[in-house]
């Protein structure tokens, strides 16, 4: 990593001149970090590495099932040969009897990010969790604590009567929030009515207030939208390539533990049809059907979300490969040398 990289992306002074591409020699700069986002199977982790060769870069993830460390295989995690390209953080730091939650994905990716500019490392997010990017780069409204008598109880409820009559009794205290969850949504149902019982006031008012993005970054985002037909192929290209690699050790592995079903884990892209398959419960052929289906729909949620929530800096709109690079690296070349895209 160059010098002017080095000195940009610690956020301190430097004596590197402006004709040198530095940012002068007075005062401190922002941290400037890399955000990549985008639906599944688009090349996200593999422009993310390239860019942490290039640039120096730490690539910190940002995908909500990539955090549990018994999913490895079907989540797709970066495999030996990325880990040793450039340094990896945040992936399988938590056990899957845990809950990741945006605020607390944010927290640790906030320390993540400071810590890769103080080793004069350029930070770089990637991943297709978009209310994870979003919390990070726009920050969260303030959330209350609710006691663990609260948590359980709504989770026992859940369990006894299901997501559907959950969401009912649910519009009754919080109708906006339940308008915009499905019943099958249990983590988020669940996180809405323990809020409620124990506040009494619905997560829809505790989501409206201010929320302030981190002081001291500056963020360039870069978004894969490709073409749906050649997104869908490697979608289904895939699962196929999990299966070869030991998705389906890794799902028995999982179910070993006996976990609540309703843990996020457990409902992870082809987890629940791994699970049918083991148990006698659908064919091979099925599941692989199901799950491939199940991901490519989720690939589409994806690409509606970053397509009209996020304001990229720059957007490729194909499967990212190496013929992708020039485009790009001189985009972040930029971005990084002047804070400017």
């Amino acid at each position: 990593m160059g010098p002017a990289y080095r000195v940009i992306a610690m956020g301190m002074s430097s004596e590197v001149s402006d004709t040198e591409g530095g940012i002068g020699a007075t005062g401190a700069c922002p941290i400037r970090a890399i955000v990549i986002g985008g639906p599944t199977a688009s090349g996200k982790s593999a422009l993310a590495v390239d860019l942490a060769e290039e640039f120096g870069g730490t690539v910190i993830n940002a995908d909500s099932m990539q955090v549990y460390r018994e999913l490895d295989i079907i989540t797709a995690r970066p495999d030996p040969a990325d880990l040793k390209r450039a340094p990896h953080r945040l992936y399988g730091f938590l056990s899957a009897a845990e809950v990741c939650s945006a605020a607390l994905w944010r927290e640790h990716a906030l320390a993540e990010i400071h810590e890769a500019a103080q080793a004069g490392r350029v930070p770089i997010l990637c991943g297709g969790t978009g209310l994870y990017l979003r919390a990070l780069t726009h920050g969260l409204s303030e959330m209350p604590e609710v006691s663990p008598e609260a948590r359980a109880a709504a989770r026992a409820l859940h369990a006894e009567i299901g997501g559907a009559a959950l969401r009912q009794r649910l519009a009754e205290g919080d109708p906006v929030l339940a308008a915009r969850l499905h019943d099958g949504d249990s983590q988020r149902l669940i996180r809405a009515w323990e809020v409620l019982q124990d506040t009494g006031q619905p997560l829809s008012v505790w989501q409206e207030r201010p929320a302030e993005p981190p002081e001291g970054i500056d963020f360039f985002t870069i978004t894969l939208l490709p073409e749906r037909a050649s997104l869908y192929r490697s979608c289904d290209g895939r699962f196929e390539k999990m299966l070869e690699r030991g998705a389906l050790a890794e799902v028995e592995a999982l179910m070993a533990l006996d976990l609540d079903p309703a843990l996020p884990a457990r409902k992870a892209l082809g987890v629940p049809q791994l699970i049918e398959f083991i148990d006698e419960k659908m064919s091979r052929e099925e599941c692989v059907r199901i799950a491939q289906r199940d991901t490519r729909r989720y690939a589409k949620r994806q690409m509606t979300w970053f397509r009209n929530q996020v304001h990229a800096n720059f957007t490729l709109h194909e499967q990212y490969s190496e013929r992708s690079d020039g485009k790009i690296f001189n985009n972040v070349r930029q971005f990084l040398l002047t804070g400017h895209s």
